[in-house]
């Protein structure tokens, strides 16, 4: 299954972009994603890990706010827009190719560890947690971006062979997430809602949106 994921997404990676809330091309929904971004974050330049970082526009701002950037992608043109987006804008960043359960570079830590609209898409997503988890310097914070989302619920959306059996396929609400995390952490949980803002979104939405944010 890893193989035909990798492939789907690398075939969305040229039009990737075009959806608001990802290429964040409209000057209200990046400084509406870098407000928030720049309140989870630490307010000390950190280590950064972007897990699933698609073509790298949130990577781009963490890096616009002076953080050290690294990003992990199981699609390699995904990787490879999110480096053009980075050299562009002249700054430094790491990108590599690799799976979001089994992050490369084994043993590296981070002072901050990013997940955006990620879990829905794993086999094995509380393994994932755990492994997120432990990249996750002491002291540092885990930051999800999740929500509930109709069309990953529609069958008449093609996903990959196998995705009706992802555990989490449709996104996970809030409280069960938090009830997921909250053991890997000591408890250090908190939501924010973010379904009711437009700019995030390039509009309404329908579904759940939200941000949980973990002490590790």
């Amino acid at each position: 299954m890893t193989a035909s994921v990798a492939g789907y997404w690398d075939a969305a990676a040229a039009s990737f972009d075009d959806e608001p809330d990802h290429g964040l091309r409209a000057a209200r929904t990046r400084a509406a994603w870098a407000r928030h971004l720049r309140s989870w974050m630490p307010p000390e330049p950190v280590d950064a890990l972007d897990v699933g970082c698609g073509t790298g526009s949130m990577s781009l701002l963490l890096a616009e706010a002076g953080h050290r950037v690294t990003g992990v992608d199981l699609a390699p043109r995904m990787v490879e827009r999110a480096r053009a987006k980075f050299a562009a804008a002249g700054l430094a960043g790491r990108f590599l190719v690799g799976g979001a359960g089994e992050l490369p570079r084994e043993g590296e830590a981070f002072g901050v560890v990013l997940a955006r609209h990620l879990v829905w898409t794993l086999p094995e997503p509380e393994a994932a947690l755990r492994e997120w988890v432990g990249r996750v310097r002491p002291g540092g914070r885990l930051v999800l971006v999740e929500g509930r989302w109709r069309e990953a619920d529609r069958d008449d959306v093609p996903y990959v062979a196998g995705a009706e059996a992802l555990p989490w396929r449709g996104g996970i609400g809030a409280d069960d997430l938090a009830a997921a995390v909250r053991p890997l952490v000591g408890g250090r949980v908190r939501v924010q809602r973010l379904d009711g803002e437009r700019d995030l979104w390039g509009g309404a939405v329908t579904g759940e949106r939200y941000a949980l944010i973990a002490r590790v």
